[in-house]
């Protein structure tokens, strides 16, 4: 499964310059764990975070223009860091499994001259077979849609960047020519139609291209919770649906894909899963007249099943985890903005240990990244595993990891709970 090791964001509303575990150039720092926690306070900048992930993969979907005008964000002008004149900047750092060589993926995002905004500069690179020092070798590269590509997935002489920046018109024209005899042969210009849309859009479906195509996928595969109760209570139209969608209001019909591709499979997911729901004592599924599949949740004390549209916030939204950590074949990479919202309190240590016990399961699940204001959560997480943000002297946030305070390591180490230091304020800056 693949795993995101460093994350950087640039002139992203508050995020002026923010960067999370190890990138190509900070191979000294450690890479992100498979479940990572950002915890904070009020408006130092989580959603924000949140977001960013939501904002690249939108962008890969319908282009950065409707991107930055989708979600309520307002605009190219509204998500550039206040007082900052500088384009977006995201640099995305990789890995497709344990034993592949990372790749880095750069996205510059800028406006033109009508206000509009558009894709400066992308750019994908990725260390040669046995480089563990200079210059990674890029295999895309392109400025204001204009550019080179490497096809296929080996190496080449195609971009000697060990001496700094290259002349990419300069290498575009000797490609056009033929005189580039060397770099002609796997390598080609490309000239994007639409300057608004993302090359990896482009360029990933292509078979001659699967490095990039595997990047794509991998951004395509990224799922973002913004899951809402009243929606996952509504009747959806009858029809299995192989995986849970963003806001859950599919949630029938993934409960019907499972119960007619995974029948067996499906009863034990449903049984661990009324197990961990507090006054739970069973949970099955009821057919209609017109095909859909009703979810029946039979509470401990009562003979008659309650619906759906019956249950709590906090039992719909804890099923709907649970359920999306059963899927077959998980995303990549799950982001959860603040899971504690509506949850009973004692429910969050064990919710975080399941995140985890997924994250890390051999079967291979998701790379799982949370926001969250509860301590209670916090204590079933490392130090390693959380991420501090706050606002510098400047306004703008600042990032760093519980584990880089050697006080908190070994006090975490002699058995006092992480969240518990937190509440404490023993987390706070010094």
């Amino acid at each position: 499964m693949a795993k995101i090791e460093g994350f950087r964001i640039k002139n992203f509303r508050t995020l002026k310059d923010v960067t999370l575990g190890r990138l190509w150039n900070q191979q000294q720092a450690e890479p992100l764990t498979p479940m990572t926690a950002v915890i904070g306070k009020n408006g130092v900048g989580k959603s924000t975070l949140f977001d960013a992930f939501g904002f690249l993969a939108d962008a890969l979907k319908s282009g950065v223009e409707e991107a930055c005008d989708s979600r309520g964000r307002g605009g190219f002008k509204r998500l550039q860091a206040q007082g900052q004149k500088g384009p977006i900047e995201f640099e995305v750092y990789y890995k497709e499994d344990g034993n592949a060589r990372p790749i880095t993926y750069e996205i510059t995002i800028d406006v033109d001259n009508s206000g509009r905004p558009y894709v400066l500069k992308e750019r994908l690179r990725q260390r040669r077979k046995g480089q563990k020092h200079g210059w990674p070798f890029s295999f895309l590269v392109l400025n204001s849609g204009k550019g080179v590509v490497w096809k296929g997935d080996q190496e080449g002489r195609q971009i000697d960047e060990e001496q700094g920046d290259f002349d990419l018109l300069s290498l575009m024209a000797l490609i056009k020519s033929g005189e580039a005899k060397e770099e002609s042969k796997e390598t080609e210009v490309v000239e994007l139609e639409d300057m608004r849309k993302l090359g990896i859009a482009t360029l990933g479906s292509l078979k001659q291209h699967p490095r990039i195509s595997a990047f794509r996928q991998f951004i395509e595969g990224w799922y973002l919770s913004y899951f809402t109760p009243d929606a996952a209570r509504s009747l959806p139209l009858a029809g299995p649906q192989k995986h849970l969608n963003i806001h859950g209001d599919n949630l029938g019909n993934v409960v019907q894909f499972m119960e007619r591709e995974h029948p067996k499979r499906f009863q034990i997911i449903l049984n661990r899963i009324a197990e961990k729901i507090p006054g739970i004592n069973k949970i099955d599924t009821e057919k209609t007249n017109d095909g859909r599949l009703l979810l029946r949740f039979n509470d401990k004390g009562f003979q008659d099943p309650f619906y759906s549209q019956q249950m709590s916030d906090g039992t719909l939204k804890v099923f709907a985890y649970l359920l999306l950590l059963e899927d077959p074949t998980p995303p990549p990479f799950l982001c959860i903005e603040e899971p504690e919202n509506g949850l009973y309190h004692k429910l969050l240590e064990s919710l975080a240990k399941e995140f985890r016990e997924h994250a890390t399961g051999r079967k291979g699940g998701s790379q799982v990244f949370i926001t969250t204001h509860q301590p209670y959560l916090v204590d079933a997480l490392e130090p390693d595993e959380v991420w501090i943000l706050e606002k510098g002297s400047d306004g703008y946030s600042v990032i760093r990891r519980a584990s880089d305070d050697a006080i908190v390591k070994n006090m975490v180490a002699e058995g006092l709970p992480l969240g518990g230091l937190w509440y404490s304020d023993y987390l706070d800056a010094r």
